[in-house]
């Protein structure tokens, strides 16, 4: 039993320590007996084939706009990965690329790749402090930094109520979006450090899609249940 770990953009798109997701999913398959494979993808590099989990992590505006052209191209991969049921967890800029298209405050445009139906304009006005969400697979909690104002379309629906941030956009009170087996949000932190129960859906999902039994042994999730109410507490 193995599942295969693409993280995308390691070194440009990994401005608030995302890379931490995919340490949390690599040590969850490990202390259940899982293999983990995991595959760092770089400008050019190809996405493998047998991807079961995809990650993204945030970056400043201009590694989007160097990225970009590398993202575009891959659209037709990206959009067929999700619609062939590949997990997907994109935070802040991989989120933000992922949709359809990204206009800095300048007006520059940034095209996405449409596989979320999200749409995002820079704005001048940061939103930045401690986050948690309900969701349907547990509370996330996380870290939000981001200028971009997102807007959800109709083939996409939020994660859950941003309760005491601005998520998405700082006017519907959401946060995320997720079409599938497809996430994005904003939350860094790594939010799936604090967000055990969350993890462990994106596995099962990544499982079930492999033909794998889902039965994953309970963990000890103390530790990061503590550090997720400490965050809950903290001032903004």
């Amino acid at each position: 039993m193995s599942v295969t770990l693409v993280h995308l953009y390691p070194r440009l798109m990994n401005i608030y320590g995302d890379t931490g997701n995919l340490l949390v999913l690599r040590k969850r398959l490990q202390w259940r007996g899982i293999e983990a494979r995991v595959v760092a993808v770089g400008v050019g590099d190809p996405l493998p084939a047998d991807t079961d989990v995809l990650l993204g992590g945030g970056g400043q505006d201009a590694a989007q706009g160097e990225l970009g052209a590398d993202f575009v191209s891959r659209g037709a991969q990206l959009r067929a990965m999700a619609d062939d049921g590949v997990v997907m967890l994109a935070i802040c800029g991989s989120y933000q690329l992922l949709g359809h298209e990204f206009r800095t405050h300048e007006g520059v445009r940034i095209p996405g790749v449409g596989v979320l139906d999200v749409t995002t304009v820079g704005s001048d006005i940061r939103m930045i402090g401690n986050q948690h969400v309900g969701t349907a697979w547990g509370r996330l909690v996380g870290y939000e930094n981001h200028s971009g104002l997102t807007t959800l379309g109709p083939g996409a629906r939020p994660l859950g109520p941003a309760l005491p941030g601005r998520g998405n956009n700082g006017r519907d009170r959401t946060e995320g979006a997720v079409r599938d087996n497809v996430f994005g949000t904003y939350l860094h932190g790594p939010v799936l450090a604090k967000s055990p129960e969350f993890a462990d859906e994106l596995l099962r999902r990544a499982l079930a899609r492999a033909g794998l039994s889902t039965d994953l042994e309970p963990l000890d999730d103390t530790l990061a249940h503590q550090a997720a109410e400490v965050a809950v507490r903290r001032p903004r």
